[in-house]
């Protein structure tokens, strides 16, 4: 596996808004940092507006950057699983297009290795009761989506969308995962 000088690793992940994925993994123990932006596309340097115009061909998509000594990819790729619907095909709840998919853009073999893997495991457990769409992706381009988008629930966790939609999930993972949750 590709591990930095600073020993992290680095996964791409898309599943629906990346302000669930970005307050989900940004509290996960062995996450060292998780950035919020788009990959998969055609355009060079997408904005927000192109990218929710479902014409760029990109993923709303976090970048986590993580200790895999504390860990692992596929620990990653669980808690992943368990925080959106890998069974609906572009679309996450109320959000619809390309951009909301459900995806893994692995940064070597060895992830997507993992990933199969995960994803074989789940099928087997019979969690959905349809099949899991997730595309599994090599690696893409990455651009940081716009600055108001970093950290958007920790800054904004009273407006509705992160009421409804973001809570609920960050809920959901805190109870799951209490055990994997970074100690402050």
């Amino acid at each position: 596996m590709t591990t930095t000088a600073s020993g992290t690793q680095t996964a791409v992940l898309g599943g629906g808004c990346f302000w669930c994925l970005e307050a989900v993994f940004d509290q996960l123990a062995g996450v060292q940092s998780v950035e919020s932006g788009y990959a998969g596309g055609r355009a060079p340097e997408p904005s927000y507006d192109e990218v929710c115009g479902g014409n760029t061909g990109h993923a709303e998509v976090v970048k986590i950057k993580f200790d895999p000594k504390t860990l692992s990819f596929r620990d990653l790729l669980k808690v992943f699983f368990s925080i959106h619907d890998p069974t609906t095909l572009n679309r996450q709840g109320s959000d619809v297009g390309t951009q909301y998919r459900s995806v893994i853009y692995c940064q070597n073999p060895e992830q997507r290795a993992d990933a199969n893997a995960v994803i074989d495991e789940l099928t087997r457990e019979k969690l959905w009761s349809q099949p899991i769409v997730t595309e599994i992706a090599d690696a893409a381009p990455f651009y940081p989506a716009e600055k108001y988008h970093q950290e958007y629930f920790e800054r904004n966790g009273r407006q509705p969308y992160c009421q409804f939609v973001v809570a609920p999930k960050v809920a959901k993972f805190r109870k799951q995962y209490f055990d994997r949750l970074k100690r402050t």
